[in-house]
């Protein structure tokens, strides 16, 4: 069986778990590709347009990467969560956008809870095309889901304890596929955690509960993220220091997002927006600005 290529960027960061679990235990081979280096990120420049976002950038190059070795690509179409929770264009069209840069075969699926297509109809049709039973999918779906909450409710619960660290707590209001890129976010926490801060992190709450406390803020968004990442800020807002606002430019919802959240917080915080020529080195004054200026506040 030919392999699954499973860009490690946007999606990925959502759902590799439970992809992960979901081939495994139908035995199925796949590829996951490599952190993102910058073999994988000029590659992602070259072939994307100005006009899309860095995170957008970085997946073009991990299926470039990935489409001459493996004989499909796992990429969905994510539209909403319901008419009050929709996701941005790229969970959409990046689809649309590989399958007319490249000549590669797509195992893709929708989640469209306005039209009823779910996870679990997309993970059973992605079965079906790969020759697996109705009854063997079934199984896998409810393992790989099960597998998948546990390990959620694990990181909620580290990261709910760390609100009650004595060290300066900072919560790094993120999407996932920033936070966690090497490239994007990992250096960010790596420098943040050599300094002593306690990090949060916005994507491991309880959506159900932060996406409801969004409204708090705002009451008009529909960004489905969005509104998971700034209702963390609610939730923790009595308990940390300050916030790190981390995006990839040029990105729409956060431009907008974030910046109606600015106004509205009276808690220290710094807005780091990267792009393709961004360098650690800009980066890291203003971060080691930022925490002398948090220190200095909880000395006074």
């Amino acid at each position: 069986m030919d392999k699954v290529g499973i860009p490690r960027s946007i999606f990925y960061y959502y759902y590799g778990d439970i992809w992960k679990n979901f081939f495994d235990y139908l035995k199925v081979p796949y590829l996951i590709s490599p952190n993102t280096n910058k073999e994988i990120m000029d590659l992602g420049l070259k072939h994307g347009g100005d006009e899309m976002c860095l995170a957008l950038k970085t997946y073009i190059g991990h299926a470039v990467y990935l489409k001459d070795k493996c004989g499909y690509l796992l990429i969905p179409r994510i539209d909403n969560f319901g008419l009050e929770n929709q996701t941005c264009t790229n969970f959409l069209s990046t689809y649309d956008i590989i399958n007319n840069l490249f000549d590669t075969k797509i195992l893709n699926y929708n989640i469209n809870l306005n039209n009823n297509e779910t996870l679990k109809k997309g993970l059973t049709k992605i079965g079906i095309e790969l020759g697996k039973t109705k009854h063997d999918i079934n199984k896998a779906y409810k393992y790989a889901i099960n597998k998948h909450k546990e390990k959620k409710a694990r990181e909620i619960t580290i990261n709910k304890n760390k609100l009650n660290s004595k060290k300066t707590k900072i919560l790094l209001v993120s999407h996932p596929y920033n936070t966690y890129d090497d490239l994007i976010g990992k250096d960010i926490i790596k420098y943040l955690e050599k300094e002593n801060i306690e990090v949060i992190f916005s994507d491991k709450f309880d959506e159900k509960i932060t996406n409801k406390l969004s409204e708090k803020l705002s009451k008009e968004l529909y960004f489905k993220y969005s509104k998971d990442n700034i209702g963390s800020i609610v939730y923790a807002k009595d308990k940390i220091d300050g916030i790190i606002f981390l995006s990839a430019f040029p990105c729409g919802p956060d431009s907008l997002v974030n910046e109606l959240v600015m106004r509205k917080i009276d808690i220290p915080y710094i807005n780091l927006v990267l792009d393709g020529s961004s360098t650690f080195t800009g980066i890291e004054t203003r971060l080691e600005s930022f925490i002398d200026m948090l220190k200095g506040g909880l000395n006074d």
